[in-house]
């Protein structure tokens, strides 16, 4: 039987979490802290999972990766490896003939009957699907949560792009349990709201590489997976993610309905989620030119923010903090800016959000930083602009995000009549290269 990690559990207990004082650092949380560390200090894309700290902490990993050893003691505040109870297996003597003895590639071509030279993609043609049960169990929908909250991490920290085939898979996948499974009905709620939050999260990583059909497919099945499972929450976040699409696609008046009906029966969505939705509403009521209704909805929107408390809030929304609140009220202030308001507020609240989104939110503190970048470079001192959009410019290649690209391509335009300006020339010299990778 495998030994505990007694060492590794205890270190991360005694680690506060970053989103309810008082609390302990949780195994997802212990995750994306380690990803983005990797990220942020290797260079290096992981896909570490609340699930992989569990086998951890049981002992059913002793020896994990170099990458994964270093994250942790940084996170954990670890001298050694051996602190946090991780061991070396021990090496086994090599028994009879070694790799060395042989030719590889002949025999592999011996033993499998092919030649590895034809195209690998002809060797998935006929791989199966995982097959699916006939009962649902607390297990499966366990495991469609996790999967949906390790795609949503991803999708923050380094754009959907590069694994949307992947959470499309899921997506069937669960799916098909729905369809094909029986399920018992003190759980079927459940099941219900874990489909709908993969649904979620595989349409956001569709609008963000405008796979707009896409996308508005899986927030409809979203959507009617909350439906179903009544869930006055999930059904308030999708509704939020259409209308944010909606109005980047052109259409805020669609987008204003969609937060207008997610905010019917507000009482019984809390206040991270209700200054959620005012922030969409805010941006809707700026791209129509309704600038006073834009800062009421704004001040709104503030008061609501200002009266989460974070041990109230579910997991999911502990991404809205004082810097998404900040972006996402920002993005309906720029407009109001740059139809001839004050562009101060705007830039201050897009700085707090600069400085405040955590590794594991680079694309939100990019789009933020072009933001303030083209908001500058428009109302304010061109060389600051551009010296703003050089760290964002950082940011933004690394993430797969046509959205961050499109803001690019903005600041880009803006900074067309200070061209001539070396530190601008430089900008935008970085930008077509940007765009181009």
């Amino acid at each position: 039987m495998p030994e505990p990690n007694h060492r590794l559990r205890e270190a991360r207990e005694q680690r506060e979490s970053p989103y309810v004082p008082g609390e302990s650092l949780s195994r997802q949380e212990l995750a994306d802290m380690a990803n983005a560390w990797i990220h942020e200090h290797l260079e290096r894309v992981t896909c570490l999972t609340a699930n992989y700290i569990g086998k951890l902490e049981r002992g059913l990993v002793s020896w994990p990766n170099a990458d994964y050893r270093a994250a942790l003691r940084a996170i954990l505040g670890a001298r050694t490896d051996r602190d946090l109870g991780f061991r070396r297996p021990r090496r086994q003597r090599a028994v009879g003939v070694t790799v060395a003895d042989v030719d590889r590639k002949a025999f592999l071509r011996t033993a499998l009957g092919t030649s590895l030279t034809v195209p690998l993609t002809n060797l998935l043609t006929s791989v199966e699907a995982p097959a699916i049960p006939s009962v649902v169990g607390e297990q499966d929908i366990q495991e469609i949560r996790t999967v949906a909250a390790t795609f949503s991490t991803w999708d923050h920290t380094y754009g959907g792009s590069l694994v949307r085939e992947a959470v499309n898979a899921q997506l069937r996948q669960s799916v098909a349990l729905l369809e094909n499974a029986r399920c018992p009905a003190k759980l079927r709620a459940d099941l219900y709201a874990a489909v709908g939050f993969l649904g979620h999260a595989a349409g956001f990583m569709a609008f963000d590489a405008y796979a707009h059909d896409d996308a508005r497919r899986m927030f409809r099945l979203a959507l009617a997976c909350a439906e179903e499972a009544d869930d006055w929450h999930l059904r308030g976040k999708v509704l939020s993610s259409m209308a944010r699409q909606a109005i980047w696609c052109g259409d805020p008046d669609t987008g204003l309905t969609l937060v207008e009906m997610a905010l019917v029966r507000s009482d019984r969505l809390t206040p991270a989620e209700r200054a959620m939705l005012l922030a969409a509403r805010a941006r809707a009521l700026a791209k129509l030119g309704r600038r006073q209704d834009t800062l009421i909805t704004v001040g709104q929107a503030d008061e609501e923010f200002a009266r989460i408390r974070r041990s109230d809030e579910a997991a999911w929304m502990r991404y809205y903090d004082a810097a998404q609140h900040a972006g996402d009220t920002g993005h309906a202030l720029f407009d109001v800016a740059m139809r001839g308001g004050s562009p101060d507020e705007a830039a201050r609240r897009f700085a707090t959000a600069v400085r405040g989104h955590a590794p594991a939110y680079v694309r939100s503190r990019a789009i933020s930083g072009i933001k303030l970048a083209t908001l500058t470079m428009a109302k304010g001192d061109p060389d600051e602009a551009a010296a703003i959009g050089a760290r964002a410019v950082r940011d933004a290649g690394t993430v797969r995000s046509r959205r961050a690209i499109d803001d690019l391509r903005e600041l880009h335009r803006t900074a067309l009549p200070h061209r001539h300006r070396g530190s601008v020339a430089e900008l935008r010299h970085r930008i077509e290269e940007a765009i181009r990778a």
